[in-house]
């Protein structure tokens, strides 16, 4: 029906079939499902169940768009369970609209969008093992990825979309500040994932073990409060949470415990970038407060669950927290901000306190200062660099949102972390409105199959019987009416 409706719009100029995976691509003995396993599309042993039984079947939940020389896969279901939910299905399907159009869009781009990231602050390189899903499979997918030093380059260009800092680790100078600000000022977008405290779990290696959580001091207070929000000092701790491994009774038996360190935020989808999101995994996370700027909009796009707490830098981590389980009484906060979008006219740090030599670098470059953007613009805060940086089992990089901890266990979970990244750069990057297709809301009108099987030889009666009686009835009075007419 989708595909029908994009011809219907788009004419001629959409074309489209349908294939059977076990069909022979014309003149070989290769198969279409070969050809797509080839690719990296493979097939879901889907279970049905039938009267009679279950049946197994294989599905290709794949797409191929075409558009002259280019070709580009589309997988319209993300999971590879063999039994899908209802809720699986209809997340699917509200998905496909967007799916096709993002496809058909990428396409057509002449080129793809530009995106800086911030390299020279102790951020984690392209080359890191920990970023070799957030280039590889993400960033480098869409779009053209250059590293960019601000301490050795003069301004950000214009010519990138946005900037990307993601987990820095040692403190911007004021000069480094003025570039960022100028280029949010002149209509550059913002994209930071933040750590803000010192707090890492390869320190803790045992129950036995602590470790000290404390401010990295990156001198972006000032910053992030002009333009209407701050992190804060502080670590967030959630009952809705993860699993991680410890040793318990002293005797090397492992159990998985909630780690309430390591929250889960379930999204209110309040906006296009969170809509129809599934669950998405942090690290060590910080609280963020909003902060009055005139003329921002500020969104709350990921906040904790109904029942967490903060506790304040410097703050004391360790294993034997697990030990007992959890107080809930002391789990009395609920929907802690740690994810922001801001939007509009920001104004600049450095209005009003502009020294002089910074006012010399810029006439050296030709570049005039902006007190007042007279552009609208956006910033994203995440309070969690780890968010989109990927774990490591056996040497090998995993997936963005899987823990390493738990894989290959009952625990195992993919988390929404690179849907949640995705989504923040098409909305920042992306001029076209697509992501507005993806917030649709979709709900499938399902039958109850129980009660389907129970009333089955009930409405076939109804639908089969009764028309035919309905006639019969129709006839019968039609002849005595006739007869009736004529006799008198």
């Amino acid at each position: 029906e989708i595909l029908q409706e994009f011809k219907e719009i788009a004419g001629n100029k959409i074309q489209y079939n349908f294939i059977m995976p076990e069909e022979q691509m014309e003149g070989t003995q290769i198969t279409y499902g070969d050809s797509l396993s080839s690719m990296g599309m493979y097939a879901i042993n889907l279970k049905s169940q039938l009267k009679a039984g279950e049946q197994q079947q294989l599905v290709y939940p794949f797409a191929l768009v075409h558009y002259k020389d280019a070709i580009l896969p589309v997988n319209l279901y993300t999971g590879n369970k063999s039994l899908i939910t209802a809720a699986e299905l209809n997340n699917a399907e509200a998905l496909m609209e967007f799916k096709f159009a993002d496809a058909i869009n990428k396409l057509a781009q002449p080129s793809k969008p530009m995106i800086a990231y911030s390299a020279g602050n102790g951020e984690l390189g392209p080359a890191d093992i920990r970023t070799y899903d957030l280039f590889n499979y993400t960033l480098k997918k869409d779009y053209n990825v250059f590293t960019f030093n601000l301490n050795t380059q003069a301004a950000i260009p214009d010519t990138f979309k946005t900037l990307m800092i993601v987990k820095p680790t040692l403190a911007f100078s004021e000069d480094e500040k003025l570039k960022i600000d100028q280029f949010v000022m002149k209509g550059g977008r913002l994209l930071l994932f933040i750590d803000k405290l010192e707090a890492e779990l390869d320190s803790l290696k045992s129950m036995s073990n602590q470790v000290v959580a404390y401010d990295r001091n990156l001198q972006l207070v000032d910053l992030l409060f002009r333009y209407g929000a701050r992190i804060n000092s502080d670590l967030v701790m959630d009952l809705q949470c993860d699993f991680l491994p410890f040793v318990t009774n002293g005797k090397d038996q492992i159990d998985y415990l909630h780690w309430n360190y390591f929250p889960l935020f379930e999204t209110k989808s309040n906006h296009v970038i969170n809509k129809n999101l599934g669950l998405v995994a942090g690290q060590f996370v910080n609280s963020i407060d909003t902060v009055e700027a005139v003329g921002i909009q500020k969104t709350v796009l990921l906040s904790s669950s109904a029942n967490s707490r903060t506790i304040a830098s410097p703050a004391l981590i360790s294993g034997a927290e697990n030990i007992n389980a959890p107080e809930d009484g002391k789990f009395k906060k609920a929907n802690i901000p740690v994810a922001i979008l801001l939007e509009g006219k920001f104004r600049s740090l450095f209005d009003n306190r502009l020294t002089q030599a910074m006012r010399d670098s810029l006439t050296k470059y030709n570049m005039p200062f902006v007190g007042q953007s007279n552009v609208e613009s956006k910033v994203i805060v995440v309070s969690d660099g780890d968010l989109v940086l990927n774990g490591i089992s056996k040497a090998e990089p995993i997936q963005m949102g899987m823990n390493k901890y738990t894989l290959g266990t009952q625990y195992q979970y993919e988390f929404a972390n690179r849907d949640f990244l995705q989504n923040c750069l098409d909305y920042l990057i992306n001029p076209s409105g697509l992501l507005e297709a993806k917030g649709k809301s979709y709900t499938l009108r399902l039958l109850d199959k129980k009660k389907t099987e129970d009333q089955k030889r009930i409405w076939q009666m109804i639908n089969i019987v009764a028309p035919i009686l309905l006639v019969c009835l129709f006839g019968v009075c039609y002849q005595w009416w006739r007869k009736r007419k004529y006799t008198k």
